[in-house]
């Protein structure tokens, strides 16, 4: 296991630099000047021209291409802000908390209500409950996250004024953040969930437990859900990321000063290095989660553990048959 996960880090490296080379790109060929930016536009041509010299603008991409990957991957140095002067690895740093809060805590939500609905619908299937299951899930589905965002500021906030519109403090705050992100990933989970467990319902070890009179609740907790896990999991991964990627709108509509916001901020005031440096940063956390993800499967699938030892396993035996077969080549030779 602690081969594989090395290897899955090692495959981690490219992917990573790849949209490091990607963002960099799309960025440099994006209009605008950014020592305009960091002067003003009543700078002359000559501080202009110093500006860039002293930046590196001037150079040709490939070269500026080469000291970006050099700073991120190698002096794990993202730049500093055009527009305040700051490290972007500082201000990622210290936004990404509220970030995790929103993601995770809008997952938490999803995972348990979720699965809870989906369950529920599979065991109703074709009923009333299950009808009604999925049709909260189809209007969660559908429902865009910032047109849920903007209603349940107008209900909650405006209309009621029983929650906070913006910013951050207690709990409070991050009630309509959570369940504007929560409901479109508690939908697809819910959905994924009803679809697992129906193939799990009618196998033939829930038949054989059914038989020998196991409780109904014992069957689906210990011997449907733990054989269902396995899409429900990626379902969860991908929710993970797609978490993190919609805090972007979720920040910006409830103006959370989160990585969401500034990304949002930095693209406005054409902040290069902020833009390059958080893409890259969330790109490592997706690929974080995706391992996490893998890791899962093998947690909750006692056949992909079996795999990973059995592999291991296997190459230990071929390497003692190959110490073993060179000592009788060296008795043979004497």
């Amino acid at each position: 296991m602690i081969r594989y996960i090395g290897k899955r880090l090692l495959q981690m490296i490219p992917v990573v630099v790849c949209v490091a080379i990607l963002i960099f790109t799309i960025m440099y060929f994006v209009p605008g000047d950014p020592a305009e930016i960091i002067l003003g536009v009543t700078a002359t041509k000559q501080e202009l021209e110093a500006c860039r010299e002293s930046l590196g603008l001037n150079q040709p991409y490939i070269v500026r291409l080469a000291y970006f990957l050099r700073d991120t991957f190698l002096r794990f140095d993202l730049g500093k802000s055009y527009v305040d002067g700051t490290a972007v690895l500082d201000n990622i740093l210290s936004r990404l908390p509220y970030t995790l809060i929103i993601s995770l805590g809008s997952m938490a939500i999803a995972i348990v209500a979720g699965i809870v609905l989906g369950i529920i619908a599979a065991l109703n299937q074709n009923g009333i409950a299950d009808r009604l299951c999925m049709v909260l899930a189809l209007i969660g589905v559908s429902m865009p996250g910032f047109w849920l965002a903007l209603m349940l500021v107008i209900w909650l906030a405006l209309q009621h004024s029983i929650l906070p519109s913006y910013g951050v403090g207690g709990v409070k705050h991050f009630i309509m953040p959570w369940i504007a992100a929560a409901l479109p990933e508690l939908a697809r989970l819910a959905r994924q969930a009803r679809s697992s467990m129906l193939e799990v319902i009618h196998s033939d070890f829930v038949t054989t437990a059914k038989a020998k009179g196991v409780k109904k609740w014992n069957i689906v907790f210990k011997h449907e859900l733990p054989n269902a896990l396995i899409p429900i999991i990626t379902t969860i991964g991908s929710g993970l990321a797609h978490g993190m990627g919609g805090a972007l709108v979720i920040e910006s509509v409830f103006s959370i000063p989160g990585l969401g916001l500034y990304i949002t901020n930095s693209i406005n005031n054409r902040d290069y290095p902020s833009v390059q440096g958080a893409i890259v940063f969330f790109s490592i956390m997706f690929s974080v989660i995706m391992l996490l993800v893998d890791l899962a499967y093998a947690a909750v699938d006692p056949r992909i553990k079996a795999a990973f030892s059995g592999s291991a396993q296997k190459k230990k035996k071929v390497k003692a048959a190959a110490a073993v077969s060179e000592e009788e080549g060296d008795g043979g030779d004497q």
